[in-house]
């Protein structure tokens, strides 16, 4: 990593969740401390890297099936590293004016994203943190480079597993999705410990000293974040049967648990209030 990027201020001891992501796609924008603790964490789940690149799969499908039925805004809420395929790059393939803004609290993610994205005009690249929606929902920035009065979709990726309870995740997302003109969508996707619940406080404690803290949930805990949403088909599923493109299945990922949920919703016109 290219230490122009990371800023002022930051500490290089402490693991940073976006670049122990970026670890596990194989990326090279990580430091000594995020590859010590990602490779803590493959210890106990060896196939963290299967589900990153799923979930980078169902980003892409899901904002195809979304540009391909009409949406031209997008808002990708804890961004994390630009990697390939982000959801600008796939937005303007199936819809050349779609207009795409990344929201992160890192600063380093930020200096890396603005830095990578300055020349992309249908682009923003703005600070925000999930757990004060309001504050990202009145961003100027932001305002200015979407139109709220028109269909947006939301994505929250493999972020919302990083809010405590505490932070009251389920009404964050209810806020949101009460700002949003009917038509629009919401993309989530959260960990499962169905499959490997044993393992989850062994996670957890390794996310302590990291720059954000992981959080075990059940399917029972995570299906609430899609409350008041018309999901699509094929609803809240494991991240390979959500629409797959391929249907082999790596065989290491067990089908009837639940590991890695995900869906996508439609914000109707009875519930656009919240």
């Amino acid at each position: 990593m290219d230490p122009d990027v990371l800023g002022n201020g930051f500490d290089p001891t402490v693991p940073n969740a976006a670049r122990m992501y970026d670890y596990f796609l194989g990326g090279k924008d990580n430091l000594p401390a995020d590859r010590v603790a990602a490779e803590q964490v493959l210890r106990y789940v060896p196939e963290i890297p299967i589900g990153i690149r799923e979930n980078r799969e169902f980003l892409v499908r899901a904002v195809r099936f979304l540009a391909e039925r009409g949406i031209r805004q997008f808002l990708d809420i804890g961004a994390g590293l630009p990697t390939q395929r982000n959801v600008h790059e796939v937005a303007r393939e199936h819809a050349p004016d779609a207009r795409t803004v990344y929201v992160d609290n890192d600063p380093q993610v930020l200096a890396h994203a603005r830095a990578l994205l300055q020349d992309t005009p249908l682009v923003r690249v703005v600070e925000g943190d999930l757990r004060r929606p309001q504050d990202i929902l009145n961003n100027r920035e932001l305002r200015e480079h979407l139109d709220f009065s028109q269909p947006i979709a939301v994505l929250l990726l493999a972020i919302m597993h990083f809010i405590p309870d505490s932070d009251h995740p389920a009404a964050i997302i209810a806020q949101i999705r009460g700002a949003l003109a009917p038509g629009s969508h919401m993309a989530i996707s959260h960990v499962a410990a169905d499959a490997r619940p044993e393992v989850a406080p062994g996670v957890e404690k390794v996310y302590q000293n990291a720059s954000a803290q992981f959080v075990a949930r059940m399917t029972g805990e995570i299906a609430p974040f899609f409350e008041g949403l018309d999901l699509v088909e094929p609803g809240m599923v494991n991240l390979h049967d959500w629409r797959p493109d391929n249907p082999f299945i790596d065989p290491s990922i067990e089908r009837t648990k639940a590991y890695f949920l995900c869906g996508v919703g439609r914000v109707s016109p009875s519930r656009a209030d919240g």
